[in-house]
């Protein structure tokens, strides 16, 4: 057995790509002078994943588990992976939200290992040099944030490093992407926040935001490189503030690939819910009103999405938008206001104005509501009431992260419609008991779709995301639920079975790009096996 590594035993152990701890065999010990290095007995993956599970459950604060799992990320990426894939139920939460929220907030005293690129509007000229700093010349997928507004958490600067990482976690262990194809990248434009700013321990740069156009050439500048330097990349963009993740996609979507997951993936995934929830309540999208609150780019983005939806299914554009209404902390979004963004107008109608959210439900009359306002509690009692006085089965949609920021929980949502509201959040929420009936809330989570759209792209090369593709992974995240599943409240799959989940998501998303003519490989002659053949499972060689 030749030694294939050029390391030593002692490097390979400190590279999280090579080392397999104490799953080094007796012959690789001897052949990479790994003896002495770790002690006497082998084990393999297995056992060490029960020492895993015994130290995270040791373990009190979800915030510390948080830490353990990124020093084991950094340490051994095989083991990390293999654990978070063999229990995503009990590691999702952990590596992602809610806890990656306060991960987020608290990264300047967490900080230890360097992970992703950093780059900073001073550094505008150096990007290419910076980008070629990385050790991978063919990256795929990079999530690029500039920390604008993170979750529901609002401006944390580069702070908000710990989505990129997170999401491309997610990337690996929900959908099989080979990590070594990824990539989190943080803009460092400055910060408004400034408790950062005051904060001797913030690691970004300590200026207030840039704006205007020297922001904008900064974007293009990044975006130019980039694409550049790595030709067969899919940039997902990630907590950027409102306006700036529109300008953004708006820009770019037609000449790069690219996606704004904040828009485009949370329009997926609701759709897809809202598509299971439809048959759950057996009355069709097209005779269903949705009222949003919150009319950011999530809310538009869902909006956006499901208008084409019901326009497919054959209303026309003024039928489909008077079934679409937004609410926002200035009220109903009509025509007579002047404050409204370029991208918020569309959704404005001509109404008299409403500042209170239960009388705009009850004037109304949506059959569902959805929030995307990062406003805890603002689906209260009242509101929920109002939803059930008007409807058999009240579609409530809180979708906003992290789990504090929810507009409500799903008890609260249970417990004030009698049990008759049909729910899914964008966090988890545990099982509930009301009167000795059992409800499973659903959970319409990003990661049923950005990871699977992600293997889409990885496997086929396309060269644009468009939102039919969307509108494709929505369908087929819903035609996984099962009758069953229905029977117990749920209109989204578990997140026990998001491997199978994703994979079936990502083989119709590649299914429709190679019918539309739109991958730049030749199409497979079976398009399930060619998709199986791209999936990486974590193992050691």
């Amino acid at each position: 057995m030749e030694n294939k590594y050029t390391k030593s035993g002692y490097e390979i152990l400190h590279d999280p790509r090579l080392n397999k701890g104490t799953a080094f065999t007796d012959t690789e010990r001897d052949m990479y002078g790994l003896h002495g290095l770790l002690p006497y007995q082998v084990e393999n993956i297995e056992q060490q994943i029960v020492r895993v599970n015994e130290q995270v459950d040791h373990l009190k604060d979800p915030i510390n588990k948080y830490v353990y799992l990124m020093q084991m990320l950094d340490n051994n990426q095989t083991l990390f992976f293999r654990t978070v894939m063999d229990n995503p139920v009990k590691y999702f939460p952990l590596i992602y939200t809610p806890t990656v929220g306060e991960a987020c907030q608290k990264f300047g005293q967490l900080f230890r290992r360097p992970r992703g690129i950093y780059i900073s509007i001073k550094d505008k000229d150096k990007i290419r040099e910076i980008l070629e700093n990385w050790n991978v010349r063919d990256v795929r997928v990079t999530v690029v944030t500039d920390g604008g507004r993170i979750l529901g958490l609002g401006d944390l600067g580069i702070s908000g490093m710990g989505i990129p990482i997170g999401k491309l976690a997610l990337y690996t262990a929900c959908a099989g992407i080979d990590p070594d194809y990824t990539l989190p990248i943080v803009l460092d434009a400055g910060t408004n926040n400034e408790t950062l700013l005051n904060d001797p321990l913030y690691l970004g740069l300590r200026i207030h935001r840039v704006r205007g156009k020297e922001y904008e050439d900064f974007i293009d500048e990044f975006i130019s490189v980039i694409t550049n330097v790595f030709p067969k990349i899919c940039i997902q963009w990630e907590d950027f503030a409102g306006p700036d993740a529109v300008m953004i996609l708006d820009k770019y979507r037609e000449k790069i690939c690219t996606f704004n997951d904040d828009i485009q993936g949370t329009a997926g995934v609701a759709a897809a819910g809202l598509i299971s929830a439809c048959k759950l309540s057996g009355k069709p999208i097209t005779e269903q009103k949705f009222l949003f609150f919150g009319a950011g780019s999530a809310g538009t983005g869902i909006a956006g999405l499901l208008m084409k939806i019901m326009k497919s299914n054959g209303l026309s554009n003024e039928e489909a938008l008077n079934r679409i209404w937004m609410f926002n902390s200035k009220g109903l979004l009509v025509n007579s206001r002047t404050d409204l963004e370029d991208y918020k107008k569309l959704f404005a109608h001509d109404h008299d104005p409403i500042s209170d959210f239960t009388n705009a439900i009850r004037q109304l009359r949506p059959t569902a509501i959805i929030g995307v306002s990062a406003m805890g509690g603002a689906f209260n009692k009242e509101v929920i009431e109002a939803m059930s006085e008007i409807n058999e089965a009240p579609l409530i949609f809180p979708f906003s992260n992290p789990t504090s920021h929810s507009e409500c929980s799903a008890e609260e949502a249970y417990r004030w419609s009698s049990g008759r509201a049909i729910f899914a959040s964008g966090s988890p929420f545990d099982t509930v008991e009301i009167d000795g009936r059992k409800f499973i809330p659903g959970q319409g989570n990003n990661v049923f779709i950005f990871p699977a759209m992600g293997l889409a792209v990885f496997a086929t090369e396309v060269k644009r995301v468009t939102d039919e593709m969307f509108i494709c992974a929505a369908e087929a995240l819903a035609g996984q639920v099962t009758p069953e599943m229905m029977k117990t409240g749920l209109i989204y799959p578990p997140i026990s079975e998001i491997l199978n989940v994703s994979f079936n998501v990502a083989v119709k998303i590649a299914e429709y790009i190679f019918d539309n003519g739109l991958a730049e490989i030749k199409r497979p002659e079976n398009i399930y096996e060619f998709m199986k053949n791209k999936v990486y499972y974590p193992a050691y060689s």
